[in-house]
């Protein structure tokens, strides 16, 4: 991917037009004055969410990586991992329309399609999103924490379910009720920070099966806390059935750089 990326960023700050005057209206007409006439009704707004960006790069993770792919990135998270590199989208966004996103990422012409955050599915309207989406033609992935109900996320959608180890912190947020509700096409991840994070991965996989539920299970390092090279020899040692994937974005581009 070169550096010449299509980026679209909304503003996360807009302005806003100050008020200096009150118009009060006047409380007596005059005799045979007709009522003002009323205007039209304000058109409903459709469904919206809190938009931090929209960019086409390359996918970064998953079995989609190095594919082009257009990513929505949306505000806010229930999380605080310990290791998260996307804290910028805890505050912040600029509210956008449902039907404005789904047009702006398609915009770009590329089919692959990835909803993420923060944590998307803290926004009601992230479903009819993806639904849009895919009605559209979009292949539409969803990136999201094991901590949120995926139950209602469309059938059409690959669903990328990110399970919090220990060393997150957040570990006692996983739903494991979505294990259940996963289809084999649909991905689990595990971001290991230590031996321990290891351990705990592969007894959870061993313990839901998923290797036998899901399309891949992905073991990725926290970057700068696991070389990449131990955990492969971790995984070659005890066989897991699992695929070892890195965060290639950090590999391409500087490791806090944003719209990749």
């Amino acid at each position: 991917m070169s550096a010449e990326q299509c980026s679209f960023t909304p503003s996360m700050y807009p302005g806003r037009a100050p008020s200096t005057l009150s118009v009060i209206a006047p409380l007596v007409s005059f005799a045979g004055s007709p009522p003002a006439p009323a205007g039209p009704p304000a058109a409903p707004r459709g469904p919206s969410l809190r938009l931090i960006e929209i960019y086409a790069s390359v996918q970064g993770e998953s079995t989609f990586v190095g594919v082009p792919c257009v990513f929505i990135r949306l505000a806010g998270c229930n999380l605080r991992c310990t290791w998260c590199d996307s804290t910028f989208t805890f505050t912040g966004g600029e509210h956008r329309e449902v039907d404005a996103i789904v047009e702006d990422a398609l915009s770009f012409g590329i089919p692959l399609v990835e909803v993420t955050g923060g944590e998307p599915l803290v926004h009601r309207s992230a479903i009819p999103l993806m639904q849009k989406l895919v009605d559209r033609g979009a292949t539409v992935l969803l990136e999201t924490s094991g901590s949120r109900d995926i139950g209602e996320v469309p059938q059409a959608v690959h669903v990328i379910l990110d399970f919090k180890p220990p060393d997150s912190g957040e570990e006692r947020a996983n739903l494991w009720s979505n294990v259940e509700k996963l289809k084999t096409k649909d991905e689990v991840k595990f971001v290991i920070g230590s031996r321990r994070d290891f351990e705990w991965s592969r007894d959870r996989v061993a313990e839901h099966r998923l290797d036998q539920r899901v399309g891949a299970v992905l073991f990725s390092p926290v970057w700068g806390k696991v070389e990449p090279k131990a955990l492969v020899q971790w995984i070659v040692d005890e066989r897991l059935p699992v695929r070892f994937q890195l965060q290639m974005h950090k590999v391409v581009w500087p490791q806090d750089e944003r719209g990749v």
